[in-house]
């Protein structure tokens, strides 16, 4: 009965879910029920994804298993960071279960149903948990806590080994693979066998270890050697030719000579951050035709005003503070740099509000939290809302929403100091500036009296990077020109 209520009451969510229209959005998915006697459920609450098994059966008490859930939208895996419920302990709706490392930070995953937990599936420090996966069983009673057997996480490895075993099974009935005369194959001949039909068997291979050369085909072929059967498409000859250039034992000692010693190096394990940094920035690199354009703006302005707000007002603020403001109203007054790049439309989508998104250095990787309508902020409250969310990022406490959806980035390594570098963007934005150090150097400057003399002066090298796809060298122009703009005159952030 206690089962009958959970189930009840998880399809009640599911339905009120899409009646807000949350189960037409990328956060939703089907509700699939196995047996009258169990089933599984996608609970949504707030976007967050969770997936609960529903079980009674005649050995255990009715029970529910929580498994990872999608804490963001690219999330397909995480790590359990810490448990903040032990076994045995009563949960109440709201109750924060465990923090969880994310791709893109470490949450907190809160219950949405009473009752106990019975047994923790995946320990602390659990790595690359699939979303899904079983984490956790929760009962309603505390009776049943002890009623759930300890080695009961060795079922649900037994399920995945027992199905993984079938599929192997079944795969090794269906394909029969010939063995190969030869250990190793050429690419060129590889696309010749698949190309003609050959039969990997008939093959001999005369390259050095065993290596079947391209001339070792085309000699086959001109000596008449059959095709296989029309049953036998190219993909599965391609297949079975390459299964079988796995070298025995025997000959990996042979010939295979180790890269490293294991003595001189260490393996450096990336954070789930790291990852979908490295991916996402690979992509980027791949997919988005980077324009770079750079300008050299005059800083002094920006340090003098600076020093003022601090002597007479005594209001601190950085440099990169009044930059996100500078950049800010440069955006308002070239809208047309303030777009994203749509995929699926394959178009630009112009942006109704200017939400900055600035880089942060922390030990898990880079996070980009995001100062929203930076155009309509004070300098004052731009550098306490920075101030704020790096500390959060270095924390890991970010929210998905003080991450997601910047419309333009900006990257200031002039504190490390750096003279200048060239940044890569973050999609689906479309531009992404790198603020070096501020130098000094003696230019030719004019006086008041209109005699041209040698001074002084400070200037910080800006470099932007643009989709191509996007902008020109006339866009990007424009919008330097109005950032420049803002630089000389600074003042007119105050407006």
């Amino acid at each position: 009965m206690a089962n009958f209520r959970s189930l009840l009451l998880g399809l009640s969510r599911a339905r009120s879910a899409s009646l807000f229209g949350i189960g037409s959005s990328k956060y939703s998915r089907n509700c699939a029920v196995s047996s009258p006697s169990g089933g599984s459920l996608y609970v949504l609450s707030k976007k967050l994804l969770v997936q609960v098994h529903l079980f009674s059966s005649a050995g255990l008490p009715s029970h529910m298993v929580l498994g990872m859930p999608a804490l963001s939208p690219t999330m397909n895996q995480g790590n359990i960071a810490r448990w903040r419920k032990n076994e045995g302990d009563k949960i109440e709706v709201g109750d924060v279960l465990c923090e969880i490392e994310t791709d893109k930070a470490t949450l907190e995953f809160e219950s949405l149903e009473e009752g106990f937990l019975a047994k923790i599936l995946a320990p602390e420090g659990s790595k690359d948990v699939l979303v899904g996966q079983p984490i956790a069983i929760t009962v309603e009673n505390p009776d049943d806590v002890k009623s759930i057997p300890a080695d009961i996480c060795k079922g649900f490895e037994a399920k995945g080994e027992e199905s993984t075993k079938e599929w192997t099974d079944t795969a090794e009935h269906k394909v029969s693979i010939p063995k190969a005369n030869f250990s190793r194959i050429s690419p060129s001949a590889k696309l010749l066998i698949a190309h003609h039909g050959l039969e990997p068997s008939s093959l001999w291979a005369s390259g050095p270890r065993g290596t079947l050369l391209k001339g070792d085909v085309l000699a086959a072929i001109k000596s008449g050697v059959q095709s296989t059967g029309a049953h036998k498409s190219d993909q599965e000859l391609v297949a079975a030719s390459t299964s079988t250039l796995k070298p025995t034992v025997h000959q990996l000692s042979q010939s295979a000579v180790p890269l490293h010693d294991t003595d001189t190096h260490e393996d450096f394990l990336n954070s789930q951050i790291r990852k979908v940094i490295a991916k996402r920035l690979l992509e980027s690199k791949q997919h988005i035709p980077h324009l770079y354009l750079s300008s050299d703006v005059i800083l002094d302005p920006l340090l003098a005003f600076r020093k003022e707000l601090k002597e007479q007002y005594n209001v601190k603020v950085s440099v990169n503070d009044i930059v996100i403001k500078a950049v800010a109203l440069a955006l308002r007054n070239v809208p047309e740099v303030n777009v994203c790049w749509n995929d699926e439309k394959g178009e630009p989508a112009l942006c109704d509000s200017i939400d900055i998104s600035v880089a942060v250095a922390t030990e898990k990787g880079l996070m980009t939290p995001i100062i929203r309508n930076a155009d309509q902020k004070s300098l004052s409250a731009i550098s306490l809302e920075v101030k704020e969310l790096a500390e959060k990022a270095r924390g890991g406490k970010l929210k998905p929403d003080q991450y997601q959806g910047g419309t333009f980035s900006i990257s200031n390594l002039g504190m490390f100091p750096v003279d200048h570098f060239c940044a890569i963007i973050n999609p689906p934005q479309a531009c992404i500036l790198a603020v070096g150090q501020g130098n000094k150097v003696v230019e030719p400057v004019i006086g008041i009296d209109g005699v041209e003399k040698p001074a002084v002066i400070t200037k910080m090298s800006l470099k932007l990077s643009a989709d191509h796809r996007i902008f020109d060298g006339q866009l990007g122009s424009k919008f330097l020109s109005a950032l420049a703009s803002n630089f000389s005159d600074i003042r007119r952030l105050l407006l």
